[in-house]
């Protein structure tokens, strides 16, 4: 595993700019990354590509994950605890 590359991913998941996606994003690449593999890895800079309301959005439900993005990455994300940094209990 490129230990620069997962840096890289880990701070831009930190520095989104908007408050609510840095704390999703975050502890969700803190935890996640470092058990990526590299299509997994692909999969969230694409993710990330997108604008942090639109992410924020799909997580919570209030709009419709597009097609190209609901993928595994997204489940894990929808199943995340940033609040324990861990995958939620499903409660």
């Amino acid at each position: 595993m490129d230990d620069t590359r997962l840096k890289k991913i880990r701070l831009r998941a930190w520095r989104r700019g908007f408050r609510e996606a840095d704390l999703l994003l975050g502890p969700f690449a803190d935890y996640y990354c470092p058990r990526f593999s590299n299509d997994q890895l692909d999969a969230l800079e694409a993710l990330m590509s997108e604008a942090d309301q639109d992410i924020y959005d799909w997580y919570l439900g209030r709009s419709p994950t597009p097609a190209e993005f609901d993928s595994e990455i997204m489940a894990l994300l929808k199943g995340f605890d940033p609040h324990t940094g861990a995958p939620g209990d499903g409660g």
